[in-house]
């Protein structure tokens, strides 16, 4: 595991992690060894730096002294900056956008996602032509392959750079046409369906194998699921069948080309009839990750789907944190939602979850409005 050095500049926003853990776990995911952390104060990022020459001084000496082989950045860096800062500290530079694309890149299964993921890390390299690809290596051989009379070779790279986005675009075309063509199928059908979403690991793909006894890979790490697997799960109450849908997990500063490739797999939630919200309840910063999930269904054209909330993890509250009442409301950005508090590692709270579905089919077949499905009897709602 390559030993990395961790840094954070606090801006005065809300959401800065003091303690840099959210940096620490991704760099873990990543396959490194986070050897020591540094974080300090600025009003505005240095235009050069980021975080000045005195603070930059300070990381390449905390890097010496713990071994560090890379330095990695919790905010994003412009290309100029990531490149003053390797020259200065002497190590390669890289920012939390960067880890977070090298982690789908190691988790992508699919054919669909694995192209998502080159084409969110090409648009990446298309503005600072990093090293570290191997497909960006120099051509040697071949009629033109070395670019026109006079054209640089960062040219030459940018025009093979555009050249792959354009094919993975209209590659990525073709594959979101065959759900597209999926999804109408299950339309036709008339099938009800739900998408799970919320921020990575709050449990959704356990939540996902316990209630439809599926098999989707499930860890206690960021980003276990990349790739949306959909499978039919049986409501007793209702007598019906509803199509329920395991989807990519969310995080802070997700970056935008992610989100942009991935509209493809995001398409599960944007067409879902119903969205169960599940939240890690075990987490102080709970609320917060809530705002950035809000942000990212924001701007994916999700934020007016019906949501169930899903307070999962339940098992890991502590006696003293734990709810007089599994099932109320909860007020989401003025809109009172319902919420229901389950453990998807040891069912409880299952059951109820399961029969708020089903009223929420019941109430959507036989047209009923939002008041009168309040009137179901308690075993349905």
């Amino acid at each position: 595991m390559t030993p990395v050095l961790l840094v954070g500049v606090d801006f005065g926003l809300p959401h800065f992690d003091a303690e840099l853990e959210e940096l620490g776990l991704l760099a873990q995911t990543a396959g490194m060894q986070p050897v020591a952390r540094i974080t300090c104060k600025r009003k505005a990022p240095d235009a050069a730096l980021f975080i000045g020459t005195g603070k930059a001084d300070e990381i390449r000496t905390l890097a010496q002294m713990h071994g560090a082989m890379e330095v990695l950045f919790d905010q994003s860096l412009s290309p100029a900056q990531q490149r003053n800062l390797e020259r200065h500290i002497e190590l390669p530079v890289n920012d939390r956008t960067l880890l977070i694309l090298e982690i789908f890149a190691q988790r992508a299964r699919s054919h669909e996602g694995k192209l998502q993921v080159e084409l969110a890390k090409l648009q990446y390299v298309s503005t600072r032509l990093v090293r570290r690809w191997s497909h960006l290596e120099r051509q040697t051989g071949g009629i033109g392959a070395r670019g026109g009379p006079g054209e640089k070779q960062i040219e030459l790279d940018r025009r093979m750079i555009g050249d792959a986005i354009k094919r993975t675009r209209e590659r990525l075309v073709k594959v979101k046409r065959q759900r597209s063509t999926q999804r109408r199928q299950r339309e036709r059908r008339d099938t009800f369906n739900i998408s799970l979403v919320g921020y990575t690991n709050a449990g959704k793909s356990t939540l996902f194998n316990a209630l439809v006894k599926a098999r989707a890979y499930a860890a206690d790490q960021l980003f276990a699921t990349l790739d949306t697997t959909t499978r039919q799960l049986y409501l007793a109450d209702a007598a019906r069948s509803v199509s329920l849908s395991d989807t990519v997990g969310f995080i802070r500063d997700l970056p935008h080309g992610l989100v942009d490739a991935f509209q493809a797999t995001l398409q599960e939630a944007v067409d879902a009839d119903l969205l169960l919200h599940v939240v890690d309840a075990s987490n102080p910063d709970f609320p917060e990750q809530m705002a950035q999930v809000e942000r990212v269904l924001q701007e994916i054209g999700a934020s007016d789907i019906p949501q169930i909330l899903v307070f999962n993890k339940l098992d890991a509250l502590p006696e003293e944190r734990r709810p007089s009442l599994l099932v109320d409301q909860y007020e989401v950005g003025g809109q009172s939602l319902s919420r229901l508090f389950v453990s998807a590692r040891s069912g409880e709270g299952l059951d109820d979850l399961r029969r708020a579905l089903a009223a929420r089919l019941l109430a959507v077949h036989e047209d009923m409005t939002p008041a009168d499905a309040l009137e179901l009897p308690d075993a349905l709602r």
